[in-house]
């Protein structure tokens, strides 16, 4: 392998190299190359109007967002919240919805005397759709199936706290696969009492 491609790899790769591809590509491919790729150091160097550029870019709209520390406690125990995984057998609901981003959420849930006494939950997505999700059935256990209508997208939002605004779509995902649930634990209450 010639010894730019190996070094403009290197460059390519560096995590602390904020060059955008494009950037390089033009580098590697002018005589400027040579100032970014030598065997001493294969991060470009402070002094490259792009580095710069890309560095203030950075600086000024991107902060370091630190998963632990920024998210709220609520946000953190529905995430990582693993007791209600489980697949009831024969729930007295069900409901189950994908969404564009190809995640799956799945209810199941449990109804005594009319209020949602257990709900477990199968999720097939990210660390946002488990939130969602978790937040739902927190939200919703012990309710009412009439009160369990009243919980929103928005409801979960505010539960969270942090949830970042573009996976706002994981909220209404988790609560159309809840009112899918309702729907059917409603549509077998109808059911059993014909």
């Amino acid at each position: 392998m010639p010894r730019h491609t190996f070094n403009f790899i290197n460059v390519a790769y560096c995590p602390t190299s904020l060059l955008t591809v494009k950037t390089l590509l033009e580098m590697a491919l002018s005589d400027e190359h040579e100032r970014c790729c030598s065997t001493k150091s294969p991060k470009a160097p402070d002094d490259l109007p792009e580095y710069q550029a890309a560095r203030t870019s950075m600086n000024e709209s991107e902060k370091t967002f630190d998963f632990w520390q920024d998210h709220s406690d609520n946000y953190l125990k529905m995430a990582l919240n693993y007791e209600r995984r489980e697949r009831l057998e024969s729930p007295d609901g069900y409901g189950k919805k994908t969404g564009e981003c190809g995640d799956t959420i799945e209810f199941f849930l449990t109804i005594e005397e009319d209020r949602l006494t257990h709900i477990a939950l199968d999720i097939n997505g990210c660390v946002h759709t488990s939130a969602t999700a978790n937040a739902v059935a927190q939200l919703s256990e012990g309710k009412t199936l009439e009160d369990a209508w009243d919980i929103h997208p928005e409801t979960v939002c505010e539960y969270l706290q942090t949830l970042p605004s573009d996976h706002f779509h994981c909220a209404e995902l988790a609560v159309g696969a809840f009112y899918l649930a309702l729907a059917d634990a409603e549509r077998k209450q109808k059911e059993d009492r014909a």
